[in-house]
């Protein structure tokens, strides 16, 4: 929860705006602005304050206890031209919540925190448990010195400059190890521990049994990902519990996918139960690993039958890739998505033009893979080969990566053994039809006029459906200097089903410095002015030219009755 504190009529309407667009996080404390600050202090996990930033300090001083634990501050002026990050700027959120208040309120975000000044990524903030010289290690990253990775267990990171050797160190490890001086541990959660139990387990047994599995294999429990088992145990209380108190997810398979799966220590007892030959092993070892703790039974001190069982496995990292639209190009049609996928990424693969229009957002230290038109399989290769390396890479095209781009040949290469995240674009399709108007405003298609890829006489068989369907058009690809007659085709068949003067609208570089836009008819385009640049919308029969602008009427009742 965010709790919201102001003392003016000026910061209670921004206040306001807070609480409006985000009705289900914040809470208003009302009354003496430090009774409200005391009260949001204890029972909120940020807070933003409509205050002079010294009043701020003054009253949140006295509560300050640890960085960790701490809420995030952020301070608003009474001008809502700043949002300030206060305290807590990576324990508490608070840089991220100054970005996300800036945002809603048109302020500017002001982080002081010196690795994101110098964009940094702060360990603390890798969303892994960490431990050690946290201070000492990012200070020596952020002075140049250098600092080494010891990756034992290799891990999707965002990019550091890191050195081959160094002073300090930072590790990646699931072993149950202590941070030597001017160590910093990172906790990838790399276990999966399995586990069967009789009805009626009592937790403390269960959790008992993780506990010592992992401390006899000398494994962290800060690297637990999960605990999982047959779905016929997803109800069994010391199960839930167990995950409960250890904080982790409990993932169940059936029956059938556990006994698929090859064990080293298959027992009667639970194919009788549940059905599978192995609950523990198999569970444990379904998406694959391997298996670092055999099966083992719990031990009671009561002298009866073991309850439960377990086993553990670490399984190999699983490479990130990340499909991203940059959008038609204007900065501010870059969604803060694509913004943070790009900074998280330690690999970029992309265009070389396109990647020149977002360099400046990546961070230090990435690596950036590029190259020239015609390249797009190899790039979708490349991109798909570092992710399967355990790297974070983003992979960019224009618009959406969905269309016409990127994202259809890199998932036809990848398989499941890498993660992967799509992030949208604003297509040109939708950049070119804000320009012009409402000329998506009823049903739509999109057509690409390029038979670099798809034969002439599967694009012509869209082009009459399109026709006959009474669909608006959008062409990509309308022409080139190599393909000058696919457009007039195209256009000639549109004419067979719509009037010469059905508008269509011309938009040259949607949303860049460059753009240029005009609306037009059917019978008038000349197809000599276009280019690869260029998006063309052809209407159908109900889209209107309404003062310069290109309208497709949904067919709403109230318009019918005007007309």
């Amino acid at each position: 929860m965010i709790g919201l504190i102001s003392a003016t009529a000026a910061g209670a309407a921004a206040r306001d705006r807070l609480a409006a667009a985000w009705p289900d996080r914040t809470r208003v404390y009302e009354g003496p602005v430090g009774d409200a600050v005391r009260a949001a202090f204890g029972e909120c996990e940020q807070l933003v304050c409509f205050l002079a930033t010294g009043a701020v300090v003054r009253l949140v001083a006295p509560l300050l206890g640890d960085k960790a634990s701490d809420p995030g501050v952020v301070c608003v002026d009474e001008g809502g031209r700043f949002a300030v990050s206060l305290v807590g700027g990576h324990g508490g959120g608070a840089n991220e919540l100054a970005e996300r208040v800036g945002e809603l309120l048109g302020a500017e975000p002001v982080v002081t925190t010196a690795t994101d000044a110098v964009g940094i990524p702060g360990l603390d903030t890798l969303g892994l448990p960490v431990e050690g010289d946290v201070a000492g290690v990012t200070r020596a990253l952020l002075d140049g010195e250098p600092v080494a990775l010891d990756a034992e267990v290799p891990w999707p990171l965002p990019p550091l400059p890191f050195a081959a050797e160094g002073t300090r160190t930072v590790r990646l490890t699931d072993r149950a190890v202590e941070p030597t001086d001017g160590e910093v541990l990172l906790r990838p959660p790399s276990l999966v521990v399995g586990v069967g139990a009789s009805k009626g387990a009592p937790v403390d047994e269960v959790l008992g049994l993780v506990e010592s599995a992992l401390r006899d294999a000398g494994l962290s429990p800060r690297s637990l990902a999960e605990l999982a088992t047959v779905d016929a145990k997803r109800d069994e209380p010391g199960i839930v519990e167990a995950a409960a108190r250890l904080g982790v997810p409990l993932v169940t398979y059936s029956a059938e996918e556990l006994a698929k799966i090859e064990v080293p220590n298959p027992s009667d007892a639970p194919l009788t139960a549940v059905g599978t030959p192995s609950v523990a092993e198999a569970s444990a070892l379904v998406r694959g690993g391997e298996l670092l703790v055999p099966k083992r039974k719990s031990a009671r001190a009561d002298g009866h039958a073991s309850m439960a069982t377990c086993a553990v496995v670490r399984r190999a990292a699983r490479g990130r890739l990340a499909v991203v639209g940059l959008g038609p190009g204007a900065r501010d049609l870059l969604t803060p998505r694509a913004t943070a996928e790009l900074r998280r990424a330690s690999v970029l693969v992309g265009l070389d033009q396109y990647v020149d229009q977002i360099r400046d957002l990546l961070r230090p230290g990435t690596r950036i893979l590029e190259s020239g038109l015609g390249a797009e399989e190899e790039r979708a290769r490349t991109a798909v080969a570092e992710a399967r390396k355990g790297q974070a890479v983003a992979l960019i095209g224009s618009g959406d990566a969905g269309v016409y781009a990127m994202a259809s040949p890199a998932l036809a290469e990848a398989s499941d053994d890498i993660d992967v995240i799509g992030v949208p674009g604003v297509t040109a399709a939708l950049a070119a039809g804000a320009i012009l108007g409402a000329p998506l405003g009823h049903d739509h298609v999109s057509i690409s006029l390029s038979d670099l890829h798809t034969p002439w006489e599967v694009i012509e068989r869209r082009v009459r459906a399109a026709a006959e369907a009474d669909l608006v058009v959008t062409f990509y690809n309308p022409r080139s200097r190599g393909r000058d007659w696919q457009l007039p085709k195209a256009l000639a068949i549109l004419a067979e089903h719509r009037e010469p003067t059905t508008p269509v609208g011309v938009v040259r570089n949607a949303s860049r410095p460059d753009e240029s836009s005009r609306v037009t008819d059917l019978g008038s385009l000349d197809p000599a002015t276009v280019d690869m640049m260029t998006v063309v919308t052809v209407g159908n029969t109900a889209t209107r030219e309404i003062a310069g602008r290109m309208v497709t009427p949904r067919g709403y009742r109230w318009q019918e009755a005007a007309q």
